[in-house]
């Protein structure tokens, strides 16, 4: 199995490689392969189907563009160079849609009346952010909150978060088990 994803790696790596001469037939490929499994892994972040969409062709037009910047390594595969353009690309739009939120906020505020209510969901997600889980988190080292974000919140695998951090595989699983166990240590 492995060796089979090494081939296919090697395959696409090649295919971006013909992208970047302007094959648009190898482009072609490459969204087909990818871009489904970029929506599903965007959609575990992103709860609104469009901005997803948009992120995911904005990525494949950031390809198309500068698919010569593709640097294949060997730890490195293109499945992660292309998760993280569309994590960047998520990261962007939420800075920008927290802007604009403040924004609206602040107005809302300086006229007199706020109509936004906060839903249950906020409330709780609010609550762990700056609970106890929140506080914890926060104490931990950005190395093991990172490792912690990209294998808990985005779902990546040990290979996937190992390309993504280009960090080895045995760090990335040493760092997920340093990080639970202080996360449990500060919330004994």
């Amino acid at each position: 199995m492995a060796i089979e994803r090494e081939q296919a790696d090697r395959g696409h790596a090649a295919l971006l490689c013909a992208v970047a001469e302007g094959d648009r037939g190898a482009f072609e490929l490459l969204y087909r392969h990818y871009a489904p499994w970029l929506t599903a892994r965007l959609r575990y972040r992103c709860a609104d189907p469009a901005q997803v969409d948009d992120i995911v062709q904005e990525a494949f037009i950031s390809v198309w563009r500068g698919a010569a910047r593709y640097q294949p390594q060997e730890d490195a595969d293109v499945a992660g160079w292309l998760w993280r353009i569309c994590a960047r690309r998520l990261v962007d739009a939420a800075r920008s849609h927290g802007s604009r939120q403040r924004l609206h906020a602040l107005l809302e505020r300086f006229r007199g009346r706020d109509e936004r209510w906060a839903s249950a969901e906020e409330l709780v997600l609010a609550d762990l952010a700056h609970g106890d889980v929140g506080d914890a988190l926060g104490r931990l080292p950005a190395e093991l909150r990172e490792v912690l974000a990209v294998t808990v919140l985005d779902g990546l695998t040990t290979r996937e978060a190992s390309a993504l951090l280009r960090i080895p595989e045995g760090t990335v699983k040493t760092r997920a088990r340093r990080a639970r166990r202080r996360l449990l240590e500060e919330l004994a």
